[in-house]
């Protein structure tokens, strides 16, 4: 893409600049990523370049050892549960603010979505206090239900805004024709708002699998997950394998990320938005 042939020679200058600007921002917000996947190919233990050569010594001992294996085991399995609780009620929550009639819809958004805006350090430290009175500390329903309380606020933002063009009439025609409420969300809604479900479950799961912070306060040994694993090695051990883990978690970040961008214009096409 080019500057408009009418622009004026001070427009066509300020096109480039402003562009030049931009990809200098870019190239220094990744550049910390571009310099640690090639060190985890790093043949020798040594965080520096020039490497003296290539290997893949980190990546078997990251995908064999036990230590990190196990922590990827926990992250997944977290992960996958935050993720499917966090999608049935971020979706339940998103359509009952669709409807017209709901009361105090902007007071209740605010409070749904306010897990996003409080620092997670504090969300952390209120999640600790309230589970040792409870008795969830240390356990996997404890770290379940805080990344639930910190993904699903993704889920109610995407499914909402699927639902902003969603054609109401729709389910009125359906239930006119004797549809019954299951069969109309299953045949109707359920369909048309997939795609705005999936793009807010994989951002639950990536809430869950990134973090950290909770993971510190309210997980014990048994539930360490991977980036808990990464953290405790960089106080511990700084270890080559950790930017092996590092380089794994970028490519899947990166691929699930492409999907949700997928996703989000297959749901503007199904919508009518785009052609």
């Amino acid at each position: 893409m080019t500057s408009p042939a009418y622009a004026f020679a001070i427009e066509k200058i300020w096109y480039y600049v402003h562009r030049l600007i931009c990809a200098a921002i870019l190239l220094f917000l990744i550049a910390p990523i571009l310099v640690i996947i090639p060190l985890s190919f790093n043949s020798e233990p040594f965080f520096s370049y020039p490497m003296p050569g290539l290997s893949l010594r980190w990546y078997r001992e990251f995908f064999l050892t036990d230590r990190w294996q196990g922590a990827l085991h926990n992250s997944i399995f977290i992960a996958l549960s935050v993720t499917l609780l966090s999608t049935v009620l971020g979706t339940l929550a998103a359509l009952g603010l669709s409807r017209p009639n709901f009361p105090w819809r902007t007071a209740v958004m605010g409070l749904l979505i306010s897990p996003m805006i409080v620092p997670v350090v504090i969300t952390a430290i209120g999640v600790y206090f309230f589970y040792a009175d409870v008795g969830l500390l240390s356990t996997y329903t404890g770290l379940i239900l805080a990344h639930t309380t910190l993904a699903t606020p993704f889920v109610v933002i995407t499914v909402t805004a699927t639902l902003q063009g969603f054609d109401h009439s729709l389910t009125r025609a359906a239930a006119g024709l004797g549809a019954p409420p299951t069969t109309i969300f299953f045949k109707v809604v359920l369909p048309l708002i997939l795609p705005g479900m999936i793009s807010g479950a994989l951002f639950a799961f990536l809430t869950s699998f990134d973090d950290v912070v909770v993971a510190l306060f309210v997980a014990s040994v048994e539930q360490r997950t991977l980036p808990r694993a990464m953290f405790s090695g960089i106080r511990e051990e700084i270890s080559p394998t950790i930017t092996a883990a590092a380089t794994v978690l970028v490519v899947f970040s990166v691929v699930m990320l492409a999907t949700v961008e997928l996703l989000r214009r297959r749901s503007e096409r199904l919508r009518g938005i785009r052609p």
